[in-house]
């Protein structure tokens, strides 16, 4: 199953304002119930939001919605992991590299589960909200990356099991 070329990545299309494949797929990914429009309406929203907040404080590295989306995503993106291992009776968490699909993945799940803890707020500000922390490097979603990679490095000792 090396490659797995599926009809989902040839089918994805960008989305409708910025042409961006990767907003597209987060915007599949942060979809309740199949309600794309209103997904889409969030996410254009939080954009704009986010553009409301650069003109009060400067971000540098981006100046607008879709900049710092992705440099947010950049700053969540994992790059190592643990996964259980069992050898000889005992289970050991086994740090190993992360691929490309799966850094992706495991990003969009972070930062909508971010969006999703917080409460009380209405969910484009709340989205913003997070992306603008992530993007500074603070936020649920960066701490969630950093704990993955501190437990990844306390576990190095258990790397010569991931095979």
């Amino acid at each position: 199953m090396a490659g797995r070329i599926t009809k989902a990545e040839q089918q994805l299309e960008p989305d409708p304002k910025f042409g961006d494949k990767v907003l597209s797929r987060f915007i599949n990914s942060l979809m309740k119930g199949g309600n794309k429009a209103t997904t889409t309406r969030i996410v254009y929203r939080a954009f704009d939001e986010i553009e409301v907040r650069l003109a009060k404080e400067p971000l540098e590295g981006a100046t607008t919605g879709l900049e710092v989306f992705n440099l947010a995503c950049d700053r969540v993106r994992p790059s190592v992991e643990v996964r259980s291992k069992r050898v000889g009776g005992a289970n050991y968490q086994v740090p190993i590299q992360v691929n490309r699909r799966r850094q992706q993945s495991l990003t969009f799940r972070w930062l909508i589960a971010a969006v999703r803890e917080d409460k009380g707020k209405p969910m484009h500000v709340r989205l913003a909200k997070e992306l603008m922390d992530a993007a500074r490097g603070e936020g649920k979603a960066v701490q969630t990356r950093t704990n993955t990679h501190r437990m990844a490095e306390a576990n190095k000792a258990f790397a010569h099991f991931a095979w």
